[in-house]
């Protein structure tokens, strides 16, 4: 009886312990929060001369119930009203918890199986590097990796930013942010 008491005080700790589940995070070794980027980060036309790489980016601690990914990378300070996307990446696979820099490379894209790149607004399906205005001040940008309920977004091959955006936020279960810093004089 006294085993059977301890064992069910013991059970009755645990139980009331809150649940701390970590938390879903991102991590990069080109980009950093609150940082300057590289002009290897720069887009390649525009005006701008940079290397048009996408940087490292390494996720970690998917919840529960996550059937892929999907990255966003979002400029809301572009003077066009309504941001620039630079790069939407949706049907990464669940197992994939990182992509090398130049993954969203046109030449050559070493995306996982599965992965489709969404046009951004340069208009190539790739990842287009940051390229503000000269004098436009500091930009911020917003490299997300969203863990989504679902294994597929079903898009039409010519979506939009904004239909991918909204599929993508209808559909994520937890995401991580950095948000990495520009500018050009």
């Amino acid at each position: 009886m006294r085993k059977f008491v301890k064992t069910l005080t013991t059970l009755s700790l645990l139980l009331s312990l809150p649940a701390f589940a970590a938390t879903f995070t991102l991590a990069s070794n080109d980009i950093a929060q609150g940082e300057m980027m590289d002009k290897e980060q720069e887009f390649n036309g525009f005006g701008c001369a940079g290397g048009d790489i996408s940087p490292h980016l390494k996720w970690a601690n998917a919840p529960t119930g996550t059937k892929s990914f999907a990255i966003t990378v979002y400029d809301p300070d572009a003077p066009t009203g309504s941001g620039w996307w630079h790069w939407q990446v949706v049907n990464i696979p669940a197992n994939v918890m990182e992509l090398a820099a130049d993954a969203g490379s046109s030449k050559a894209s070493s995306m996982p199986t599965g992965s489709v790149q969404i046009a951004n607004d340069y208009g190539s399906k790739s990842f287009g590097g940051v390229c503000p205005p000269n004098g436009h001040g500091v930009h911020h940008y917003r490299f997300t990796i969203h863990a989504l309920s679902v294994e597929k977004l079903e898009l039409p091959d010519d979506a939009s930013g904004a239909l991918a955006g909204y599929m993508i936020n209808a559909n994520t279960l937890a995401s991580s942010t950095i948000e990495a810093l520009y500018k050009r004089d």
